[in-house]
This record gives C-alpha cells, sequence and structure tokens, in this order.
C-alpha cells in the first residue's frame, strides 16, 4: 500500500473497491457505494474524480481571494482542476463580496449553504451542502483563512494512503500580527500540543484524537462510515468530534503540524480572537476551569518571585541577615527554574522565537479568557460565532 498512489480506489467487477479497504472495518460493512447512501445525494458516478475541495465561508472578503488563488494554482496537466478534481466554496448567506470573489474564478463551483436548521452549526452545514453532492475519491474541507503550498494537495493525498489513514488532518502554520495576537496565540498552541500530542493522535491504540478543521482530508468511504457532518451536526468544534468518530469506527487517524504545506490568519482583529477562543477553549480542554488556575500560579510565580527577591534584598521587609539575603538568591533562582520550564513548554507551541518571549504579557487574558469559554459553555449554555448564537457543551 506504501507504494501506490491515490489511484488504489478503483472499480473491479462493476463494484467500488474503498481506497483503504475501510469497508471491513470491524463496525461491519459499508453501504454500497453505487446506491444512494445517507451521505451523497446521488448515485456514485461511473468515474470518481481524485479529490474535491470544499471551502464554507461567511463574511470572508478580505482572505477568501488568497485562498483560492493558492488552490488553483495547483491545477496542472497532471492535475487538471475540473478534469481530475474539483473545487466548490459554499458561501454561508454572507453579507460582503464573499460570493462575488468566489465566482471570479473559473472552473470553481459556488454554491449557497441551505437553510441553516435547527440543531445545526452554520459550518457544519455549509460543508454539508456541498459534501452531499461531492465527486471525489478524496474529500478534503479547509477554511477560507488558508493559504496552501504548491502541490500539498497532491501530496496530502499521497501522504494519507502511505499512512493507510482514512483521515488527515494538518495544523497549519499561524500567521500572527498585533501584540496580544502575538503575544496568546503560542500559550494557545502550547496547550494545545500538550493535550493533543500528534503522536497519540495518530496512534490507533490511543484514544486521543483531535483534528484541524483547516485542513481536514477523508477518503470518501470513511466519510460515509462516520456519517459525514450530519453526525457533528450540532458540534462546535466539528473537526474534534468527527476525529473522535473516525478512531472509534477504525477509519485510521493521521494529525501533524504541517507548516510546509498550509498557513493560516485565524483571526483579523483582537475582538474576532476573543469570541473565537472563547467559543472554543471549553471544548478544547475539560479542565478549563482548572488550567485557568494553573496559569493564574504562572503569573504569581514570575511576577511575585523577583519581586520578594527584591524585597528581601533591599530590606524592605524589616529583615537585613545575610540569612535573609540568601533566601531572596534561593527565590530567584527557583524563579529562574519556573522562567525556564515556561518557556520550555511555550516552545511546544510552533511560534518564532519572539512570539513564544512576548507570551507571559498575555497570560492574564489567557485566564480570563478561560475562564470565560468555561461560564458560557457550563453556566450560560451558549456561545456566539460570526453573528450566531449556538448551545454551549
Amino acid at each position: 500500500m506504501a507504494d501506490e498512489g491515490p489511484e488504489t480506489g478503483r472499480e473491479e467487477s462493476g463494484g467500488w473497491k474503498p481506497v483503504l479497504g475501510l469497508a471491513q472495518a470491524a463496525d461491519g460493512p459499508l453501504a454500497t457505494p453505487s446506491l444512494a447512501g445517507r451521505v451523497f445525494d446521488q448515485p456514485e458516478p461511473e468515474r470518481l474524480l481524485e479529490l474535491t475541495v470544499i471551502v464554507p465561508a461567511r463574511d470572508e472578503e478580505d482572505c477568501l481571494g488568497a485562498c483560492l488563488e493558492s488552490l488553483v494554482a495547483q491545477s496542472d496537466e497532471t492535475f487538471k482542476l475540473g478534469r481530475d478534481w474539483e473545487l466548490i466554496v459554499v458561501d454561508d448567506h454572507s453579507t460582503d463580496h464573499t460570493e462575488e470573489i468566489a465566482r471570479r474564478f473559473a472552473d470553481v463551483t459556488v454554491m449557497q449553504a441551505g437553510k441553516l436548521e435547527k440543531g445545526w452549526t452554520g459550518k457544519a452545514n455549509a460543508i454539508w451542502t456541498a459534501a452531499r453532492k461531492a465527486r471525489g475519491r478524496w474529500l478534503l474541507f479547509t477554511d477560507a483563512d488558508t493559504v496552501h503550498e504548491s502541490g500539498d494537495l497532491h501530496r496530502s493525498i499521497h501522504e494519507a494512503v502511505r499512512h493507510k489513514v482514512g483521515m488527515l488532518s494538518y495544523s497549519p502554520k499561524q500567521w500572527v500580527s498585533g501584540l496580544w495576537q502575538r503575544a496568546l496565540m503560542p500559550l494557545v498552541f502550547c496547550e494545545l500540543a500538550l493535550s493533543y500530542p500528534p503522536a497519540k493522535v495518530s496512534d490507533p491504540n490511543q484514544r486521543v484524537a483531535a483534528a484541524n478543521g483547516q485542513f481536514l482530508l477523508v477518503e470518501r468511504e470513511a466519510y460515509r462510515r462516520i456519517g459525514g457532518h450530519e453526525a457533528v451536526a450540532d458540534k462546535v468544534l466539528e473537526d474534534v468530534e468527527l476525529a473522535l468518530l473516525a478512531k472509534r469506527r477504525k477509519a485510521g487517524l493521521r494529525f501533524r503540524y504541517a507548516d510546509d504545506a498550509v498557513s493560516t490568519r485565524m483571526y483579523r482583529s483582537t475582538m474576532a480572537m476573543i469570541e473565537g477562543w472563547t467559543k472554543n477553549l471549553a471544548l478544547l480542554f475539560n479542565n478549563a476551569l482548572a488550567l485557568a488556575l494553573w496559569r493564574a500560579l504562572d503569573i504569581a510565580l514570575l511576577v511575585g518571585l523577583p519581586i520578594l527577591a527584591f524585597e528581601l534584598w533591599n530590606g524592605r521587609l524589616a529583615v537585613r541577615s545575610l540569612q535573609w539575603l540568601g533566601v531572596g538568591w534561593v527565590l530567584l533562582l527557583i524563579w529562574l527554574r519556573n522562567l525556564f520550564r515556561y518557556y520550555a513548554r511555550v516552545a511546544k507551541s510552533n511560534f518564532g522565537f519572539v512570539d513564544c518571549a512576548l507570551s507571559p504579557l498575555a497570560l492574564p487574558l489567557f485566564v480570563v479568557l478561560l475562564y470565560r469559554s468555561w461560564f458560557q459553555h457550563r453556566v450560560l449554555k451558549q456561545v456566539s460565532w460570526k453573528g450566531r448564537t449556538y448551545s454551549g457543551g
């Protein structure tokens, strides 16, 4: 299998053979794709395309153009858009020029998201609108704020086949601007790296599962098996929920940091960042309140220890003996040890040196966002995102 390309999936004796043989998974056989299934609206075409790329977009006029340019540029004679793969933009009832921008690109299909019914999130509904009509052997769900490196579409399919997984997700390189983004984002992503280590996520024997909806590639039969986005219709973190289903149903999951494939700027403003992480943090970290307390302890240690040491040295605590001066040095050494451990943890975020160095400035904001997210999900039972309100977890 490792030496085979995406052409592994093929028709045999009038039937479809799944690319990864997922019909033989433990939970039972898959529905025969030549019949109308619960995921796809139409019977399987005689010839499937290699890939369907689906980009849900709601008020994304400031970033959609760059995303589509990076995707359309991957069309060439061996991997031609419209012949070998398709690109679908789903306009999720945008109020700006999102649809107009999408229609400027030749060979890009533009759809309107279906009516948002109760019990659905906007993103899941938009993706579901296109996924049911997808003609690709592989389906890639990617956000409108991403920019793709040349060749990443084809390489990702080969990577999934090589590792024999039905779902492959990349964590993109994050572009940040402004003090608060540069300081806060490393804090969030180092905690994500510690909570969802890619090696454990990719290990079928480990229960931990994660995916990043900014780049989520899934094999057609695996998508059918997990029930598509209908199975996670009401989930705010639909990407993580899909990954959990993929693991439970033995579809195979691979997850990694992929600065070689895709990059993104998640938030265009500080307020959007605050709203976004308020929506997500309590779902990403089940112990969000406890995590807030630990990060508050970081603030106390990083700020309090050197202040206490200097107070001892200056004799302002009415202790002037050499013994207490020595205590001041001990406190400073403890502070240095904590500082080293803090930066060793933040370095796991895959952000640059300057961003990591700035991160202590955002510790109070991180604590507030963790509490705010916990409060909205657990107490108020609702969160907001892009003008819509959803039930909290």
